[in-house]
């Protein structure tokens, strides 16, 4: 079987489950990727409501869709954010405004969905880890390696009682590398996964548009971790730099035009997904890929309806499994 195309509908929270399900399907996706937000997947009721996780599989299965992973990056951010007033909407009432109190709740919440994943039947939770540390990323003042040590320290620390659950619950967690997280790129991944002594329960979530924009190659990130790609997005990006502005991107927001990069839809920016595709046939991958549709400057149905296409058509190859000339030695003789 091709590996399913999902559609991750994070950024489609707007919509009720029911209605960007029946688009999806109207679209050609295989399933969906459901956030922990909007009405898409909740966390607590999964726990609570007995006929909850059967629910939403019956939803999906309305337009012949099914659910291969969940994602809770919003709640895994708060785990090793500083958590000040930006984030106070993503949490209840009673911990808003309070970093010690959000973390704690954070950290509860993670170690919960863990348990809803089991309840669901889905064996990967994509996320963030969130991180102590981003914001020295460029070290002036003067960082000393102790304090970004601590900081890979501290990730460990709050990170593995909650893999723990995970592991209780046969669930592996899949971090997103990403900007503001504990692993950015391919070296800090490594150092993240050190620091947690390589446990199982912890891989990556590989999304090829954050290392582009960075200028790493996404391909490489795919052989250093053959054994830890847990769950792959397919995200576009490009970088615009006209001399003006870096991949700093100067404090713009994104789609602003004077931006050095920005996000695209898959196949409209500089990705080379062909090269993925072979480099996850090369370690044997064989879950989902699942459109993160993000870009400012082209209608979002139209897009993800054209992701869904250029997935299943640029992407959908499976490995030869032969040489290609073995045909000239198994024909002999015959």
């Amino acid at each position: 079987m091709a590996r399913p195309v999902t559609l991750f509908t994070g950024q489609w929270a707007d919509l009720t489950l029911d209605v960007i399900s029946q688009k999806a399907s109207q679209w050609g996706y295989d399933g969906i990727e459901l956030p922990c937000w909007g009405d898409h997947f909740h966390v607590q009721k999964a726990l609570s409501d007995p006929g909850y996780c059967k629910g939403r599989h019956e939803l999906l299965g309305k337009y012949g869709l099914k659910c291969w992973a969940i994602s809770n990056h919003l709640v895994g951010q708060l785990v090793l954010d500083l958590n000040d007033a930006r984030t106070d909407d993503w949490v209840p009432a009673q911990v808003r405004g309070d970093a010690k109190k959000k973390t704690e709740w954070a950290i509860q919440e993670m170690k919960d969905t863990a348990r809803a994943a089991q309840k669901l039947g889905v064996k990967v939770v994509n996320g963030f880890t969130g991180s102590s540390i981003w914001h020295l990323f460029y070290s002036f003042p003067p960082v000393p390696d102790s304090v970004i040590a601590d900081g890979f320290k501290l990730f460990a620390d709050r990170w593995n009682p909650i893999l723990d659950v995970f592991r209780e619950c046969g669930v592996k967690f899949a971090l997103e590398v990403h900007p503001t997280e504990i692993a950015f790129d391919l070296y800090t991944a490594q150092r993240a996964l050190e620091a947690i002594g390589r446990r199982p329960e912890f891989g990556f979530n590989f999304d090829p548009s954050h290392f582009h924009w960075q200028m790493v190659d996404p391909v490489e990130f795919i052989r250093a971790f053959p054994d830890r790609i847990y769950h792959v997005h397919v995200k576009d990006a490009a970088r615009t730099l006209d001399g003006r502005s870096g991949i700093l991107a100067s404090h713009l927001n994104f789609g602003d035009p004077r931006r050095g990069w920005d996000f695209r839809s898959p196949g409209r920016g500089q990705v080379n997904f062909e090269e993925i595709a072979r480099a996850l046939n090369a370690i044997g991958y064989d879950g989902p890929l699942s459109v993160e549709w993000e870009d400012c400057g082209m209608d979002r149905e139209y897009g993800a309806a054209e992701a869904a296409r250029f997935v299943k058509e640029k992407m959908g190859f499976k490995s030869a499994g032969r040489l290609f000339d073995t045909a000239f030695s198994e024909g002999q003789g015959k």
